[in-house]
Parts: C-alpha cells; structure tokens; sequence
C-alpha cells in the first residue's frame, strides 16, 4: 500500500503559500509508516515546531491499473473518506528554499491520519463538501468543485507514472485555511456534513 498525495490543487491554498498554481498535478509519496487509522492520536514530532493541518478527500483505488484513461478512472475506486496531510512547514520551507525534496516534511511517522471510508456515488464526485473542526471551531472548507485536478483527472496523470494498485490511498490536496496544530487540539474532519475522523494531538 502506498500514499499518493496531490500538492497545491486548490488555487487558494496555493496563493496562501504563495506557491505558482501549476499546470498539471504535482505528487508526492508517503510511506505505509506515515498512515494514522482509527482515530488514533497524533503525536507531535520534536523535529518541527510548525507541524500544520491540511484536510483532503482522500480515495482508495479499488483494483490494479496503469496507463488508465480518464475517462475509466471511476472504474478504479469506489469509497473515499477525509484525512490530514500533516506537513512540518519550517522543514519544508527550509527544502523549498534548497530545492529539495519535500519527504522529511511530508513522510514522517503518523503523518496520514484517514477516517471511515464509506463507499461514493461517482456522480458525486465532483461536488463533495468537506470541513475541518478545530476545538469546535471551523478551520478549513472545501469541496472537491474547487479542484484544479479532479479525483479522475489525478487518477489519470498518477497512473502514466505510477502503477496504482488494490488499497492504494490517493490524498486529493487540501483547501485554503491551513495553519498550525498544538498539544491538546482536538481535530474532527467531516464529508458532505458527516462526521469521519475524530482525533486528539498530543
């Protein structure tokens, strides 16, 4: 099983970061070790001291395919759910800065957590409204509308690189409002108003 995430698909989140809005998908890989299931709590690493929240629909390829067009793309998932995609901002400046690769920032341990998955009407795909919940109060809004890459579209481009196989996650990119997370924070992401993933940093 691999994690695929999806960067600055959300234009506002890019300009946020001020980041150029790219032309075509732009992906990176995070190891098994980095899934957090189960609404297990996130420990704060002690090499960062910025270690920001990004709420994204996450997928989970159903079956084998390569080279898939985008056109059959649905006919590689089938459920989804709302997952983090922890990022150690100071490091990740620091490699932007060096123009290097992005994992030590990205990859680390627990830095995936995912939710319930529940299984999608592909008609739906495309307007999926989903919010993250800090302390009870709303830090990030999004819906899969705002996409620059739709989920098919990603699925598509991923898979001229990259064999996507049964069980894959692919995290789609996050919205704007990101920002950083403390010990005791109590995170709740939801999908189209329903609860998902519950969790707790410590």
């Amino acid at each position: 099983m691999k994690i695929i995430c999806i960067g600055r698909n959300y234009s506002e989140h890019a300009k946020e970061l001020n980041n150029p809005v790219p032309a075509e998908p732009v992906f990176f890989m995070k190891p098994d070790t980095a899934l957090l299931k189960d609404n297990e709590p996130f420990y704060l690493p002690d090499f960062s001291n910025d270690i920001h929240h990004e709420i994204e629909l996450v997928v989970k390829i159903s079956k084998a395919g390569k080279h898939i067009s985008q056109e059959f793309a649905k006919n590689y998932y089938e459920q989804v759910t709302v997952g983090i995609d922890f990022t150690a901002r100071d490091l990740q400046q620091q490699c932007k800065e060096k123009g290097l690769p992005w994992e030590k920032a990205k990859a680390f341990d627990g830095s995936a957590p995912v939710g319930t998955f529940i299984t999608i009407n592909h008609s739906e795909i495309n307007t999926l409204p989903f919010h993250l919940e800090i302390n009870g109060e709303t830090k990030q809004v999004g819906n899969t509308t705002d996409m620059l890459f739709s989920v098919d579209a990603i699925i598509a481009y991923v898979s001229k690189f990259v064999t996507l196989k049964t069980g894959d996650l692919i995290f789609t990119g996050t919205p704007a409002g990101v920002g950083a997370v403390k010990i005791g924070d109590k995170l709740k992401g939801y999908l189209n108003n329903q609860l998902m993933i519950d969790f707790e940093i410590k």
